[in-house]
């Protein structure tokens, strides 16, 4: 018979730990859901597809232009308070939404401006949470606990886009939008629970302004940071207007339509929960370099809709892009958790957000100029060759190739040029 102590939550999963994770799963179940019932929620009311890009983008644009303000607050004043403000903005925002969408009352211009509260909201969210997160755990065991925390929520994000699909069909988006301004509500309490006695007080600065220079001093004294960043910020824009403009056209042209190209979305999904599964065994010792090396089949699935390939093909390669790229991820938190002093961390979290944002806007705008300029498979041709070009180049980054796992974060708050080797751990579960 199992006891009691069979079922003890392992060392490393504090309670701040295990708050941040449940509260993770409650929000992305409640979010993916409420992303296909916004879409709908515009088609409902006699809107189409350019009206749906435009509250898309309309969420998107806040969160590009104040995630650096959002790093500097979540650096100033305690994260956990900024995380539940930005939470309860959440809620507010979809709550309203959900109260028009349900009366039959809802304009575009409404939920333009509800999706950019929403945008705001996560451009304080996202820095305040990493930097929460990144000081939530230490020692060796990081790597594994994020690699939990990654598959919980990937996990949450494959259910709740399932869920939030069948609970548009059966009850209207309006309903699905409430359900997720109650998710949010439950998120903020859970995360009003954190404990943050153990953060040091923040020293007294010299305002926002001295505050983003520290962060960028912080951000651009690290090769391996600031390359890796510019990598994904081309990365991200041209594998996302591959998938979200090119692939859908792929699916419908070639693949049957809308279902296939679903079903190859779910694989990827599947890969990264997957992936996150395999790190909490894996500890690489070159991390980074391990991580980049995964970063390469990010480039298979434009290759694939360029040829095109049959689904099945199509599926198996998301499915393995959705592993590797889970493999980098891990790999990329532990690196900021053991080389970013914890007073600097939503800092530059910050920079690393809106590096991977930045370009994903004019990426989408550009795609269909691009297909009538070039071509779609050429267009798609065109997409992965930037990945394999910018991931090949930011392997040349010394510190990225040498940049090995230690057994303990930094304290400093000068970057050390001889990171890469000093303090190295011995790899577990394999061998970087």
């Amino acid at each position: 018979m199992p006891t009691t102590a069979s079922f003890r939550r392992p060392a490393w999963a504090g309670r701040n730990y295990t708050l941040l994770t449940a509260a993770a799963v409650v929000t992305n179940l409640g979010s993916h859901g409420a992303l296909i019932a916004a879409a709908f929620a515009v088609l409902g009311t006699g809107g189409d597809g350019g009206d749906v890009g435009l509250v898309a983008a309309a969420r998107t644009l806040p969160l590009v232009l104040f995630l650096l303000i959002g790093g500097a607050v979540a650096d100033r004043l305690p994260r956990h308070r900024v995380m539940v403000a930005a939470n309860a903005l959440n809620c507010v925002s979809q709550a309203v939404f959900a109260a028009l969408v349900l009366a039959g009352e809802a304009r575009l211009w409404q939920m333009m401006l509800l999706s950019a509260l929403g945008g705001t909201g996560q451009a304080f969210f996202n820095p305040a949470a990493e930097g929460m997160l990144l000081s939530s755990v230490d020692g060796e065991q990081a790597g594994r606990a994020f690699a939990v925390f990654r598959m919980a929520m990937h996990g949450a994000t494959l259910g709740g886009a399932a869920l939030g699909g069948a609970m548009v069909a059966a009850i209207g988006p309006g309903w699905v939008l409430a359900v997720d301004a109650a998710a949010f509500a439950l998120a903020a309490a859970l995360r009003a629970l954190l404990d943050v006695k153990h953060i040091p007080p923040r020293a007294p600065g010299g305002g926002m302004l001295a505050d983003l220079k520290e962060g960028w001093r912080e951000f651009s004294g690290r090769p391996w940071l600031w390359g890796i960043v510019v990598q994904f910020s081309i990365a991200n824009a041209v594998v996302g207007a591959a998938d979200a403009v090119y692939g859908p056209l792929v699916a419908r042209d070639h693949l049957g339509g809308a279902a296939p190209w679903g079903l190859a979305l779910a694989f990827f999904g599947a890969g990264t929960v997957v992936g996150a599964l395999l790190m909490t065994r894996w500890q690489p010792r070159r991390l980074l370099f391990v991580g980049t090396l995964c970063v390469f089949p990010l480039a298979l699935p434009s290759a694939a809709l360029a040829v095109p390939v049959p689904v099945g093909v199509l599926c198996a390669v998301m499915f393995v892009t959705g592993v590797s790229l889970e493999v980098f991820g891990v790999s990329w938190m532990t690196a900021l958790h053991q080389e970013i002093p914890e007073d600097k961390l939503s800092r530059v979290s910050a920079y690393d957000w809106f590096g991977s944002v930045a370009l994903v806007p004019a990426a989408m705008a550009l795609a269909g100029p691009a297909e009538t300029a070039f071509g779609r498979p050429e267009a798609l041709w065109g997409c992965a060759v930037l990945v394999v070009v910018v991931t090949a180049a930011v392997l040349c980054v010394p510190d990225v190739r040498d940049l090995r796992r230690r057994s303990r974060p930094v304290t400093g708050a000068t970057p050390d040029k001889d990171s890469g080797s000093a303090d190295a751990e011995r790899p577990v579960g394999g061998l970087g």
